[in-house]
C-alpha cells in the first residue's frame, strides 16, 4: 500500500505564508511526477503547481511568482512554499503523485486526504 500524507494547512491572514508538505510512504520504486492541486468551495479541483522527477516545474498563471513547489526524493515528499497569499487562496489543497512500485511496470496515481488553508482578510 502506498499512502500520500499532507501537513501544514492552517489559517492565515493575507499577506502571510504558508508551507505545505507531502510524504508518500509504503511499497514505493520511484516516483514520478509530484502535482499539488486545490479545490475551493463550489468549484472544480485545479492544479495549482507541478514538479517532475527531474525537477522542472509548473504552476498555474494565478500563483506564479507566490508559490513555489519543491521535492525531496530521499524522503519521497514534496513541499509547496506559499507566499504573498490571497484570500482566493482559500481552498482545501491536495498532494497528487505519480508512482511506480516494486513489481509492477505502470504508474500509478495516488491522492493524499487534503489539507485545509484559509487565508483571512
Amino acid at each position: 500500500q502506498v499512502q500520500l500524507v499532507e501537513s501544514g494547512g492552517g489559517l492565515v491572514q493575507a499577506g502571510g505564508s504558508l508551507r505545505l508538505s507531502c510524504a508518500a510512504s509504503g511499497s514505493i520504486f520511484s516516483i514520478n511526477g509530484m502535482d499539488w492541486y486545490r479545490q475551493a468551495p463550489g468549484k472544480a479541483r485545479e492544479l495549482v503547481a507541478s514538479i517532475t522527477s527531474g525537477n522542472s516545474t509548473n504552476y498555474a498563471d494565478s500563483v506564479k511568482g507566490r508559490f513555489t513547489i519543491s521535492r525531496d526524493n530521499a524522503k519521497n515528499t514534496v513541499y509547496l512554499q506559499m507566499n504573498s497569499l490571497k484570500p482566493e487562496d482559500t481552498a482545501v489543497y491536495y498532494c497528487h503523485a505519480d508512482l511506480l512500485r516494486p513489481g509492477f511496470r505502470s504508474a500509478f496515481s495516488y491522492w493524499g486526504q487534503g489539507t485545509q488553508v484559509t487565508v483571512s482578510s
